[in-house]
């Protein structure tokens, strides 16, 4: 009986394992495939593993302002494109290009940004962004 329990408890663990992996890398939450451009002034830059977060002020045409957090890929990878701890800092202008969180949420997925001088980053190293994973 004890041996029936745990060979069933050995044969089991390996199903559990999946789950979590796939939840944390699911893109069921942005719009993919549906890009918005918005422009503003960086209020914090986080980079830390599992990813890098940009959090920017958008101002609307009456003058309010929003803030938006866009997602990024983890440091390892947006290093590869250029993208360093010190890209950005507080007061910065930057336009991004990112897929939005489908319940309208100011929530991103980049895709990539202009900084103030110019130059684009791509979000997933070199020039192009990755797509967001399928659900």
């Amino acid at each position: 009986m004890v041996r029936t329990t745990l060979f069933a408890m050995v044969m089991a663990a390996p199903l559990m394992l999946p789950l979590p992996l796939t939840a944390h890398h699911g893109g069921a939450s942005f719009d993919v495939g549906k890009e918005i451009t918005v422009k503003g002034t960086v209020n914090e830059w986080i980079w830390s593993n599992p990813h890098c977060f940009l959090k920017i002020d958008v101002k609307d045409a009456s003058g309010g302002v929003t803030r938006w957090v866009v997602e990024t890929q983890n440091p390892t990878t947006m290093t590869q494109g250029g993208w360093s701890r010190r890209t950005f800092t507080p007061g910065d202008e930057v336009t991004v290009t990112l897929e939005p969180y489908k319940n309208g949420a100011p929530i991103g997925l980049v895709r990539s940004v202009i900084l103030a001088d110019g130059r684009k980053l791509g979000a997933g190293g070199g020039g192009g962004a990755p797509r967001a994973p399928a659900p």
